[in-house]
């Protein structure tokens, strides 16, 4: 009985381990007979997957059009003039004219600091200046009556000389007097605190009745030029050459400023200036950025991505850049021809903004490409088109919006 039972049990045994590496061989060939093989590519395999009918897929038509070379960099909006507000003599604050984030002219009377001390002053320098006025007129006259003396020869060379002295003295007298009258008077103007430039004001920094003077820490607000305005950014050393060659012929270059999600259009302006150094520690370049600003979309400090546009590539076959692949042998694109079916057709592409590439070699306008659905894809597939139309790879370049210009009329 129990030799029986060990029979059993090893025959149970053997057949478990047969079964299993029935299986075993069985996946293998599974494996082997899905699994991609090297000359097909990893596009192509040797399962029937390609023959279970036609494959859906969305397609775009190659264009040809203008293409606009830009370059990205990210960039700091700066104001071309920032002005601290202070009061230029001691006092009270008595009044304040204006509210937080206004915009203001040059000149405009922003704030007043009691102006009864210096009204006073102003009236103690003209009282010293009429008394110094009337001294002198009378000196003159006695002067003008010792010449009619001493040409009479009635009195001294001397005393003529003395009263001569005097009428000087009084002379040098009165223009200092004048001085004074000019100092409180200007000191009395200063008592209005007006806009030194115009801009965009900040949040205020004192109130009515607070003691303001020119030694303050705190300014009473800040004014920043906003109209127009700056941005500054660099860009690496070897895109520096396309830049200088073009600001060489004269070529106004446009930049655009959009928001840190790439999605809004902030504004548009043209190319100021740039540094006249590299940075040795980054082998970057500063340049800036004229941008009028009229919608008011920039701020002092904000951060922007900036896009100058070096150039315009005219008539060129451009494509969308989701078409592109990438295999062991380069770049391709699955070309569907007249009869729905796919080919593998390998090109050649140039400058691309992410959205569209520029063809060099391998498509001309027209061209179908397979936009969605290249995972199940092989050369002779046959494919379904979804979608009521196919998708055209444009590019909307030098329009008069794009560009700044005013619209046509």
């Amino acid at each position: 009985m129990p030799d029986t039972q060990l029979s059993n049990r090893t025959r149970n045994l053997s057949r478990q381990w047969l079964i299993g590496l029935l299986a075993l061989a069985a996946l293998s060939l599974l494996l082997w007979w899905f699994w991609p093989s090297a000359e097909q590519g990893p596009e192509m395999g040797r399962g029937r997957f390609g023959d279970m009918g036609p494959v859906p897929v969305r397609v775009a038509s190659v264009s040809q059009g203008d293409f606009p070379v830009e370059l990205k960099a990210l960039g700091t909006v700066t104001a071309y003039n920032t002005v601290n507000v202070r009061g230029r003599v001691d006092g009270q604050l008595v009044k304040l004219l204006f509210k937080d984030g206004q915009q203001v002219k040059a000149g405009e009377l922003l704030a007043v600091i009691d102006p009864r001390p210096y009204e006073i002053a102003l009236q103690q320098a003209q009282g010293a200046l009429q008394e110094r006025q009337a001294q002198l007129r009378n000196a003159e006259l006695d002067l003008k009556r010792y010449r009619g003396l001493y040409a009479e020869d009635s009195i001294a060379k001397q005393a003529l000389d003395t009263q001569e002295a005097l009428v000087n003295q009084y002379r040098g007298n009165l223009k200092s007097l004048q001085a004074d009258v000019a100092t409180a008077r200007l000191n009395l103007d200063f008592t209005q605190v007006r806009a030194p430039i115009s801009g965009r004001l900040g949040m205020r920094q004192a109130d009515v009745g607070n003691l303001v003077g020119s030694g303050d820490t705190l300014p009473l607000v800040v004014i920043t030029q906003t109209l127009p305005i700056a941005v500054m950014f660099t860009l690496p050393e070897a895109e520096l050459p396309a830049v200088v060659q073009q600001m060489r012929t004269g070529n106004t270059l446009a930049v655009e400023a959009w928001d840190r999600s790439e999605k809004l259009k902030l504004a548009e302006g043209e190319l100021e200036s740039l540094d006249n150094l590299i940075d040795t520690a980054t082998g970057t370049i500063k340049l800036k950025a004229r941008f009028a600003n009229a919608e008011e979309q920039l701020f002092p400090n904000q951060f922007v991505n900036v896009r100058l546009r070096v150039k315009t590539l005219q008539n060129v076959t451009l494509m969308p850049a989701a078409a592109l692949q990438f295999g062991a042998s380069g770049t391709f694109a699955y070309v569907v021809d007249e009869e729905d079916k796919v080919q593998l057709t390998p090109i050649s592409v140039g400058p691309s903004d992410g959205q569209l590439s520029v063809v060099e070699q391998g498509l001309k306008p027209g061209d179908r490409l397979v936009l969605e659905g290249t995972d199940r894809l092989r050369s002779g597939n046959k494919v379904e088109v979804i979608g009521d139309k196919p998708v055209t790879a444009q590019k909307d370049v030098a329009t008069p919006e794009r560009m700044g210009a005013p619209r046509a009329q």
